[in-house]
């Protein structure tokens, strides 16, 4: 029954985005940036939130069945949480280590803020962390691969 739900509430959302487009399409690039323009966004606005609910229908339900998996098998509820954990120090050792930035970056609503800066810095540094650490595991694994023939 909840299987035909959701067929029913795909098809109908889906059934918003391509009217959406033929809309959208239909009016022209020149219409929609001068309707942008003058503020009249009712074109593109179905088609936006079209997409907004399936994102959101989509995040509902990935959040759902996991913890529900979680909780159901927890022989790798452990798993999960020293995943969790490990992620959870990369983001702490890289706020750590990124400091502030000395030069003021003009923004759209004024000037970054020290935070700001921070932030930014730790979310490169813990990019750069979790990039290393996959390459390193990649590495890993052909060469353990290419020993062990």
């Amino acid at each position: 029954m909840l299987h035909k739900i959701l067929k029913i509430v795909a098809a109908v959302i889906s059934l918003v985005g391509i009217i959406s487009l033929v809309r959208i399409i239909s009016a022209g690039d020149d219409a929609i940036d001068a309707a942008a323009l003058a503020g009249d966004t009712a074109i593109v606005d179905p088609m936006a939130w079209a997409a907004y609910i399936m994102l959101g229908l989509v995040l509902a339900f990935v959040i759902f069945f996991v913890v529900k998996n979680l909780f159901t098998h927890t022989e790798g509820l452990k798993n999960t949480l020293i995943g969790v954990g490990a992620f959870a120090a990369v983001l702490i050792i890289a706020y750590l280590v990124s400091g502030g930035d000395t030069m003021q970056y003009k923004l759209q609503d004024g000037v970054a803020t020290d935070g700001q800066s921070t932030m930014v810095g730790a979310g490169l540094v813990a990019f750069y962390l979790l990039l290393a650490v996959a390459a390193g595991a990649m590495t890993f694994s052909g060469v353990k691969k290419i020993i062990s023939k």
